[in-house]
């Protein structure tokens, strides 16, 4: 099925030519460099990956995080300014009214632009609805329609997929039409396929199950900043050093783990459970879950993530091991917290709750947020004594101690003689650890999208203190 809101391919080119000759037209005056402006002015457009307000007006994003961090670099503030559309971020950059745009770009656009070095590889794929007609050879093609964003590199590598297989339908939606309402759309079948990067399909599969991967396009490409074509040589040295520095110093990475690091460690088994038990058993324990958090200060939804992870929400649940109750808490941490029932779930959750806050309390003050919530969750499995010897091991090895994706590779390590027999406590399941970590973050991603009610947990980016620049939305400027 088409969706109703989908542009006909013939009209879309008009609509976009007609867009780039009335949107270049020089009606402005250029703006200054960034210096002498007093600001650093970015073109972008909203979107999960790129550029985004969460439910407490808190923007965040894997290019707006590093682009403040290129901010502070500059020794300027960053204004970012919102337009509808990648292709007025762009024009805004080549009319002189932006400095740079970032808006998930791949080189390809017919305007005349430069490019930065690549931040992040990616690589695209066709997405359907599961349970439909699987794709495995081109020519299975036939018959189908796929949707996909006009005036892209990904809309020529379909293009030359139809000149192969010629009953091959594509269309284009609405320029300002977002990637994941296309993904939903796709969910429910209203669209039959979708072409896009296979980031955007998994982080939507958490959100919606019923998506798959229909067929892997032979296209990979690198997302990039624009600048105009005669950029100011000192701003594209300086965006390209700073760009060197971040993959070098690890803070690519680092930004880059906070937004992809986890998605994937979920299957649509996982998530379609999860969402089923927010409906029918979250209900019922989400009263103490809010008190807890107001006691603590720790979100409710993590709150609820973690006992997802240790209990499936089930207040009788027991391991092996003996941890017991719906935060999987041992007899001793009980005793220490005072909890004479752990199958009591007010009392589970409130204790749980206080325990996480000791973690974070005594975890020392040099590791930030986010690094520091996920270095807590970690704890809550393997101790604090096993983060500290994790942080320990990092170091030995050359790696920064308080960074969270530099300590995921190190935590499998613990269980390995070679390592574990340096540390009193012996070898330490840490790649449980750190699978009970990075689950936790998807469940409490999943939670702040279907309850966005509270600020979240994780106010601060890892390039420093809690900092969204200046924002501003096309429509409105001068």
């Amino acid at each position: 099925m088409r969706p109703a809101s989908v542009v006909s391919v013939g009209f879309a080119a008009l609509l976009a030519a007609a867009i780039f000759f009335s949107v270049t037209s020089p009606s402005h005056e250029r703006i200054a460099d960034f210096r002498t402006l007093g600001e650093l002015r970015v073109a972008t457009r909203a979107g999960a990956l790129t550029y985004r307000a969460d439910e407490s007006g808190t923007y965040a994003g894997f290019e707006h995080d590093l682009l403040i961090a290129l901010g502070r670099r500059l020794e300027v503030p960053v204004r970012f300014v919102s337009y509808p559309d990648t292709a007025h971020a762009l024009n805004a950059v080549v009319n002189g009214q932006a400095h740079l745009a970032a808006a998930g770009l791949t080189r390809g656009s017919q305007l005349p632009l430069a490019w930065t070095a690549g931040l992040r590889e990616i690589d695209f794929v066709l997405v359907g609805r599961a349970g439909r007609r699987g794709i495995l050879r081109e020519r299975d093609l036939a018959g189908r329609v796929v949707t996909v964003r006009q005036g892209t590199k990904l809309a020529e590598t379909v293009e030359l997929l139809r000149q192969r297989v010629p009953t091959l339908e594509i269309v284009h939606p609405p320029a300002d039409m977002d990637e994941e309402d296309l993904l939903m759309q796709t969910a429910t079948g209203q669209i039959d396929l979708l072409a896009t990067e296979r980031t955007h399909y998994t982080l939507a599969t958490r959100y919606a199950p019923k998506l798959a991967i229909a067929y892997d396009l032979p296209f990979k490409s690198t997302v990039s900043w624009a600048l105009p074509p005669h950029a100011n040589d000192s701003l594209a040295s300086e965006i390209n050093g700073f760009l060197n520095e971040a993959s070098d110093s690890g803070l690519l990475a680092r930004i880059a783990d906070q937004y992809f690091g986890h998605i994937r460690r979920l299957d649509h088994y996982d998530i379609a459970a999860f969402l089923a038990r927010t409906q029918k058993r979250l209900p019922r324990y989400l009263p103490y879950f809010r008190e807890a958090a107001v006691r603590t200060g720790l979100d409710w939804r993590y709150l609820a993530a973690l006992s997802y992870q240790e209990s499936q929400w089930d207040p009788e649940a027991t391991s092996y091991t003996g941890v017991r109750g719906l935060m999987m808490l041992t007899a001793d941490t009980a005793n220490q917290l005072g909890i004479s029932d752990r199958l009591d779930p007010k009392q589970a959750i409130f204790g749980g709750a206080r325990y996480l806050s000791m973690l974070r309390k005594r975890l020392p003050g040099d590791v930030p947020d986010p690094d520091r919530i996920w270095m807590v969750t970690a704890a809550y499995n393997i101790g604090l004594g096993g983060i500290n010897n994790a942080r320990s091991l990092a170091r030995q090895l050359g790696k920064n101690d308080t960074s969270w994706v530099e300590l995921k590779s190190v935590l499998p390590l613990l269980s390995h003689p070679k390592y574990a027999n340096q540390f009193k406590t012996g070898p330490a399941r840490g790649g449980e650890a750190l699978i009970m970590a990075e689950n936790i973050r998807n469940f409490y991603d999943i939670l702040r999208r279907t309850h966005p009610v509270e600020p979240s947990l994780l106010t601060a980016t890892p390039t420093g203190p809690a900092h969204s620049g200046l924002h501003l939305s096309a429509h409105t400027m001068p």
